[in-house]
């Protein structure tokens, strides 16, 4: 995690929404850089650096027509992920994820009987809310555009029973590994059996391809869950390493994303740009 990933997000942010405002004129990158107040040089330089490619080649990978694009010649299928695991040569790998469940009777406790360390930590993606069990990281959510405030709260009213204490240097090695692109990263997924189901599908999308909701709902066996598996992609606690960004609507629409838009559009070009560049 580079230092300066919460300053170039939020430089990004405001850039992406900038675009997404000016879509149907096609901002030129003088335009976009002056929306957040930088000049055109520097821009380039700090877009280039965050994304991997040029603030113009960037803006084809947030349009609608991408995510259509996406569906019809990078559309993951589910049950051939679960035979072949990681995605053919050429292809950017995802980051190997060791997961365990809580049981039944544990999810129902609320996370009573549960230690969880919390920290605050700068990521690609702007300012994220950390948590873990002695298990594996539990929660991972982005406060970009929801703030805060409403991360924190969001995150413990989920496990409302469980013990919580501020201890980021127990967290830190977990997300280190969710974002530095080495090692294993654990997971103690905490919810319903019906949505670690849906979690479980997510986690076989590879990096750079997408899914739909009706394709999550054939792949765990409920085709006709569509919109109860809409809710638990909604609920995922995890988020990027249980990646709810890569689910999409059936025509191509984003859908959309517990923690904003803006965060779903960024994660998925900066994907699409790093799966191109090793295509």
């Amino acid at each position: 995690m580079q230092p300066a990933g919460g300053y170039h997000y939020g430089v990004i942010a405001r850039a992406i929404e900038s675009i997404a405002a000016q879509a149907p004129e096609h901002p030129s990158l003088d335009a976009v850089a002056a929306s957040v107040g930088l000049s055109p040089a520097h821009f380039q330089r700090v877009f280039s650096q965050w994304a991997g490619v040029s603030p113009k080649r960037y803006q084809q990978y947030l349009t609608l027509d991408h995510a259509r694009r996406l569906l019809a010649e990078r559309r993951s299928v589910l049950d051939a992920a679960h035979e072949t695991g990681l995605s053919g040569a050429g292809r950017l790998h995802d980051l190997f994820v060791r997961w365990e469940a809580m049981s039944p009777g544990e999810y129902a406790r609320g996370g009573g009987g549960l230690d969880i360390a919390w920290g605050w930590f700068d990521t690609p993606f702007g300012p994220a809310l950390a948590m873990a069990t002695p298990r594996g990281l539990c929660g991972l959510a982005f406060a970009a555009e929801a703030g805060r405030g409403a991360a924190m709260a969001d995150m413990r009213a989920r496990w409302p029973n469980a013990a919580y204490a501020e201890a980021p240097e127990r967290v830190a090695p977990l997300l280190a590994a969710a974002f530095g692109g080495s090692g294993e990263t654990r997971l103690h997924l905490i919810g319903a059996p019906f949505q670690i189901k849906v979690w479980e599908a997510l986690m076989q999308v590879p990096s750079g391809e997408v899914t739909t909701y009706s394709d999550i709902a054939s792949a765990i066996g409920h085709p006709k869950a569509s919109r109860a598996v809409g809710t638990a992609v909604g609920r995922n606690p995890v988020s990027w390493l249980i990646p709810c960004h890569r689910a999409l609507r059936k025509a191509g629409g984003l859908g959309g994303y517990h923690w904003g838009l803006g965060v779903k559009r960024a994660m998925l070009a900066w994907e699409a740009a790093r799966y191109d560049a090793i295509a």
